[in-house]
């Protein structure tokens, strides 16, 4: 399992329409990302920036992987990344936050 932490940005004026879209999740997606590997997922909001925060099995590539050969992550990230002004580097990568200490 790796536990893994990203960030991002919500293009102004898109923070109430994030919080609407996320209010209501579609099952369809809740079940595509527990059975790619994901748990524990959470999201913290300060201003436009986000930053989640997920535990993948068995790491954050693979669960990634799975996610999106499933038919609904797709039309989920064309959803939700709308609404964003950064989301991935120049590579397609999340910017993910380095872990420097855990207490279980």
């Amino acid at each position: 399992m790796e536990r893994v932490c990203y960030t991002f940005e919500l293009a102004e004026g898109q923070e109430e329409e994030y919080l609407r879209r996320h209010a209501e999740v579609w099952p369809e997606m809740i079940e595509a990302l527990k059975a790619s590997g994901f748990s524990n997922y959470s999201l913290f909001r300060r201003g436009r920036e986000v930053i989640a925060y997920c535990e993948a099995e068995p790491t954050f590539e693979e669960a990634i992987a799975k996610l999106e050969a499933t038919e609904v992550a797709p039309r989920w990230n064309a959803y939700i990344r709308s609404l964003m002004s950064r989301s991935v580097d120049e590579n397609g990568r999340f910017f993910t936050v380095e872990e420097i200490w855990h207490l279980d």
